[in-house]
């Protein structure tokens, strides 16, 4: 995955933010596969911020791992607000960060429980709760590479909009 300029200078103030305040972040990603965490440790300096990554391709994981409710996964889909924002929390909860950011979504090349391809979710957790839908167009690693940017950018306006 290559990663623009303009989302790599996002990423590098992140961590400028973050180390600033003492504050850390983890993710939770299923669509990105690691993406999204690969972006932010792009930067040196990413150690003193970043503690660790989920990557939560699979429901069981979801479930294991970040503590992702079954009866939500049953109720709304992988491909949802809800599990999001769950996968945020849970990634929070494990690795005891300030904030956590979140994908999942259908990369393709096939639609998945009725969410056609392109449909993602992220979701930030920590001072400031977000979540943001994206309709997204294209093959799978520009959808991919969409949702990573989108996530990285969304993160680092909440940051900067946050005293």
């Amino acid at each position: 995955m290559t990663l623009s300029p303009d989302i790599i200078g996002l990423a590098a103030e992140i961590v400028d933010t973050l180390r600033a305040r003492g504050e850390t972040v983890s993710t939770a990603e299923s669509l990105t596969a690691g993406a999204v965490s690969s972006a932010i440790v792009t930067i040196a300096g990413a150690s003193d911020v970043f503690v660790g990554a989920i990557t939560a391709y699979r429901d069981e994981i979801k479930i294991s791992h970040l503590g992702v409710d079954q009866g939500l996964l049953k109720a709304h889909t992988s491909v949802s607000e809800q599990v999001a924002a769950a996968m945020a929390k849970g990634a929070n909860k494990t690795f005891s960060t300030t904030w956590a950011i979140a994908t999942t979504g259908v990369a393709g090349p096939n639609p998945l429980d009725g969410h056609p391809v392109g449909t993602v979710w992220v979701a930030i957790d920590g001072p400031v709760c977000e979540t943001i839908e994206l309709s997204l167009s294209g093959e799978r690693e520009s959808i991919r590479n969409a949702a990573t940017a989108s996530a990285i950018a969304t993160f680092a306006r909440i940051l900067r909009h946050r005293n």
